[in-house]
């Protein structure tokens, strides 16, 4: 068993981690982190960490690369200061799209960035909701997956209370049908899910079918992440044309990159609920956006890590 808890956030979402240490009841970590003129990044751990249980969070959000360098510097840091075990809470993953050559020529980012987060020193990942499960494999330390399903699904059997009957669940595409039938299973609805086309590299969706019925029905789209939202408002486009009477979607990462809000917003989309595993600026901050807190999830994880509990059986409660 590791000594005393330590908890310490890179300069990507500090609201995160001071929610996180809120909910552990311990003081957040004071660590230096800043970039000299030249770009270089420099980080010193202000208090002493020596065979510590060290937790350093950091999502891999915009600047990602920026981001990406921040956190192995830190890792190396606290290795350097001797830390009792170094834990990588990454909320969001970035490169998780990159896991594997669906094209020819193309590089596996997903499994490169696994490979750095290794050689830096860290022991052991904690993230949520990874684009693809897979990705848990390119690691030769243990990573805790968790998710935030049960929080989104836990807020729409809230907010439609007897309205549930009407709902049908939407998968974006195939490959996302088992995350919404998840869902579906926690609100004890029907799934349907949208055959869609990729065109390109650049965002560009076409949804072109749907499996299911959602004519007169309440659909809820689900999906693990909100990028430029060009799934998200194709899905909407088909679902309305199929019939259904209202749309609302939820997702667990709102990257919100490009012109995403410009497209949620001139949607007709009622209601867009994401978690906070990404800081949403506040000119991007819509209305119709509800954002839901994963600080008790990833707090409790890490409690759990931290004493040697089961992190799995997280999943039963939640």
């Amino acid at each position: 068993m590791y000594s005393e808890l330590r908890v310490f956030s890179g300069r990507a979402h500090p609201e995160l981690a001071q929610a996180i240490c809120r909910y552990l009841e311990v003081p957040l970590g004071q660590v230096d982190v800043f970039e000299f003129s030249n770009e270089n990044i420099f980080v010193r751990y202000l208090e002493n960490i020596r065979s510590r249980d060290v937790f350093l969070v950091q999502p891999f959000v915009s600047p990602v690369n920026t981001r990406i360098m921040e956190l192995l510097i830190m890792i190396d840091a606290a290795k350097r200061a001797s830390a009792g075990r170094i834990t990588a809470v990454v909320p969001y993953y970035a490169y998780g799209r990159s896991d594997k050559k669906d094209q020819p020529r193309v590089p596996i980012t997903a499994r490169l960035i696994a490979n750095f987060l290794e050689v830096a020193g860290a022991d052991r990942l904690l993230t949520i909701d990874l684009h693809a499960g897979q990705i848990q494999g390119f690691f030769n330390i243990p990573v805790d997956e968790l998710t935030a399903l049960s929080i989104l699904a836990r807020y729409f059997r809230d907010q439609f209370g007897p309205r549930l009957e009407e709902v049908t669940v939407v998968a974006t595409d195939v490959g996302d049908a088992k995350r919404a039938r998840r869902v579906a299973d926690r609100l004890n609805v029907p799934l349907a899910i949208v055959e869609k086309r990729r065109i390109g590299n650049q965002g560009q969706v076409e949804a072109v079918n749907i499996i299911g019925d959602v004519e007169g029905r309440v659909a809820l789209i689900v999906d693990d992440e909100v990028d430029t939202a060009g799934t998200l408002v194709a899905t909407v486009d088909i679902v309305l044309r199929k019939g259904a009477k209202e749309v609302y979607a939820c997702c667990t990462h709102p990257v919100l990159s490009g012109p995403a809000v410009q497209r949620i917003e001139q949607s007709p989309l009622k209601e867009l609920v994401v978690t906070d595993t990404i800081p949403i600026p506040p000119h991007k901050m819509l209305p119709k956006i509800t954002v839901l807190s994963v600080a008790p999830l990833l707090g409790e994880a890490i409690r759990r890590i931290h004493t040697g509990q089961s992190v799995g059986a997280l999943f039963d409660e939640h």
